[in-house]
């Protein structure tokens, strides 16, 4: 059976840009076959802004996302699969909707199991000494963009 997630990130990206808000989605940056500029990685996620102004040719098909944005004024091509989207959400009030993390399909797995420990299923603090979780708690205790859940 075709996964739902897809059809899904297509509904509320069209209903946030119906709204005149900006769209954005997290992304899992170690999920295989993400293809996302590792230089703006954070903790294993990536956020990007898929506003139509911000992005070039952009493809949301059932198995895979692409399209093209500029990070530092250079032209890159983002390749991910749906699997991979963690949340889809308005930039202006953070209406939208996360989703559960995937596994990781076996096949794509082969040769990426270091991925594992730096995914983002894992909680930073949590892959920290105890001497560096004091440091991770003080750099979290700054107001950071949240995600409201509608139901």
């Amino acid at each position: 059976m075709i996964s739902n997630r897809s059809y899904i990130i297509r509904a509320m990206y069209d209903w946030i840009v119906d709204n005149n808000w900006t769209p954005h989605v997290q992304v899992d940056a170690h999920y295989p076959g993400v293809d996302v500029p590792q230089a703006h990685v954070q903790e294993g996620v990536i956020v990007l802004n898929l506003a139509p102004s911000a992005v070039v040719g952009l493809s949301m098909k059932n198995d895979w996302f692409t399209f093209k944005a500029r990070f530092g004024g250079i032209e890159t091509t983002l390749n991910f699969p749906p699997e991979a989207v963690l949340a889809i959400f308005a930039r202006e009030n953070g209406q939208g909707m996360p989703f559960p993390p995937e596994p990781y399909p076996e096949e794509l797995l082969q040769g990426k199991e270091e991925n594992l420990e730096t995914s983002p299923r894992l909680s930073a603090v949590e892959k920290k000494t105890d001497s560096e979780k004091s440091a991770v708690k003080s750099s979290s205790d700054k107001k950071k963009p949240s995600l409201s859940i509608v139901k």
